[in-house]
């Protein structure tokens, strides 16, 4: 049987350069909560790749947040702020994506672009 780990690694950073991309574009046009959730899946989906190239596996996005806090954030691998961030993306990508009567503002959502783009290159180097 074949392992395609690789792969699916490169699959994984792909998809969060893409999303990262999505977000940037959604910040230029002002759609702040499909940016949120774009600046979320970009972590997410770089988050996953440092999983599986450490061959820590998860089942749920959940999942894949506490992994990632145990193997790296608690280790220092990766900075408290940065496991931070990617904690409190994922909450706020559920409350602009599933919460009533919540919208998401340029002063909130844009200062997160350059926070971002910094956990990407950190946990980059980790592959």
């Amino acid at each position: 049987m074949a392992d395609y780990t690789q792969d699916y690694i490169a699959y994984r950073l792909s998809k969060s350069e893409e999303a990262f991309n999505d977000a940037q574009l959604l910040a230029q046009n002002g759609s702040w909560n499909s940016c949120v959730n774009r600046l979320y899946y970009s972590c997410y989906y770089m988050v996953s790749a440092v999983l599986l190239k450490n061959k820590i596996t998860t089942q749920t996005h959940a999942g894949c947040k506490t992994q990632f806090g145990i193997n790296f954030v608690k280790t220092g691998k990766v900075s408290i702020e940065h496991g931070r961030l990617f904690s409190d993306l994922m909450d706020w990508r559920q409350k602009g994506d599933y919460g009533d009567m919540f919208d998401f503002d340029r002063d909130t959502t844009q200062p997160l672009l350059p926070l971002v783009e910094k956990f990407l290159m950190s946990v980059r180097t980790l592959i």
